[in-house]
């Protein structure tokens, strides 16, 4: 009975020796990137700071600050650029305006029901209302629609014809735009869509890029 307790206690003590000895080697591995704690270090119950501020997580036993060193968070393919592009935002852009439209016209069509319906009652007044908000609500939609898609098709030609993404390449589309869409009302009716093509742009322009208009202000003084 004495040998077969002896030989349990020196085993602990072996078991013991050898989670020791394994923990060690673990914090020697874990150096570096990962910090110089164990994982079964009491001290990570705490906060430690790194080098750049920040703490090692008590979780993962990793500095975040070597993975992340203020650089990009995604990767972007070579040769691509970092904010997207003319054709990327088309989809949004043609999307986003036939909702709007769509908006628009039901509300004015909710306005024209009711000063055409008021002679009108019950479910005849409820139903001619309802046609001429979806009437009005789809004419909206698809004249919003059609002018989205013209200035994105000629947006894309002038930024592959150009080679380059600017703010020419949107005054330019804006215009052609404004012309092509009022081409078959008349010269007089032509000119005023391309001016008001490129009265929008201008305005959408100069709100895009009003920061460096401040900064051009300020080195100007």
């Amino acid at each position: 009975m004495l040998n077969t307790t002896h030989a349990s206690s020196v085993c602990l003590k072996l078991n013991s020796v050898r989670e020791k000895i394994l923990y060690e080697m673990m914090d020697q591995q874990n150096s570096g990137i990962f910090g110089s704690f164990g994982t079964v270090d009491p001290r990570l119950n705490v906060s430690v700071p790194s080098g750049a501020g920040a703490s090692i997580s008590p979780y993962l036993n990793v500095d975040p600050y070597y993975l992340n060193q203020g650089g990009p968070q995604f990767i972007v393919p070579t040769g691509q650029a970092r904010a997207r592009g003319r054709f990327e935002l088309a989809f949004s852009q043609i999307g986003s305006s036939v909702m709007a439209g769509a908006v628009y016209g039901a509300l004015n069509g909710v306005r024209i029901s009711t000063k055409e319906t008021r002679e009108l009652s019950g479910k005849v007044r409820v139903s001619q209302m309802l046609n001429l908000v979806t009437k009005q609500g789809a004419s909206s939609a698809n004249v919003v629609g059609v002018i989205a898609l013209m200035y994105s098709i000629l947006g894309l030609g002038l930024s592959w014809g150009r080679g380059t993404e600017d703010e020419l390449n949107t005054l330019g589309a804006a215009t052609a735009t404004g012309l092509l869409y009022k081409s078959s009302a008349g010269l007089k009716t032509m000119a005023k869509g391309g001016a008001a093509g490129l009265g929008i742009a201008t305005i959408w322009c100069l709100w895009q890029n009003k920061d460096r208009l401040k900064s051009w202000n300020v080195q100007s003084l």
